[in-house]
């Protein structure tokens, strides 16, 4: 059987909506090498493969993200289509997860992308959820991001 290793950068970034914070993410990116990029706090209504390519070096071209809800919030899952396809196939106020398939082997994983609430009842209400996820023992799951805890 034929195995390969991915890495994943997890970033909080408190906002995306400046060159300077571009020039930023786009250096860390290239300097660790990864193969799929989670952001939370993006504080963005939107992302478009237009916008995609002005930060992200150009082997970075799929993505999902959960829009802007409030004040600082957002979350984005960027990654190479080269290496994987991927799916979203769960998507909450706190969470949203991809299923990502392996275009080398075939094989299947799950990653969550978490942005949890910074506030006591938000903070109760994601622990709540989050600890009756029933992920099945079976299953490959990356859980990553800012848990606010």
């Amino acid at each position: 059987m034929s195995t390969r290793s991915w890495s994943v950068l997890s970033w909080n970034v408190r906002g995306i909506n400046s060159n300077k914070k571009w020039d930023a993410i786009r250096d860390r990116v290239m300097n660790c090498n990864c193969d799929i990029v989670c952001l939370q706090e993006t504080k963005n209504q939107s992302f478009d493969l237009m916008f995609i390519k002005k930060i992200y070096p150009s082997s970075f071209d799929a993505f999902e993200f959960i829009p802007l809800v409030g004040a600082s919030s957002g979350s984005i899952i960027i990654w190479k289509s080269s290496l994987f396809s991927g799916t979203k196939i769960f998507e909450n106020n706190f969470c949203m997860t991809v299923e990502f398939t392996s275009n080398h082997n075939n094989d299947s994983w799950i990653l969550s992308n978490i942005y949890a609430p910074c506030t006591a009842p938000g903070k109760r209400d994601f622990l709540n959820w989050f600890k009756n996820i029933q992920m099945p023992d079976e299953v490959c799951w990356l859980v990553v991001g800012d848990f606010n805890l």
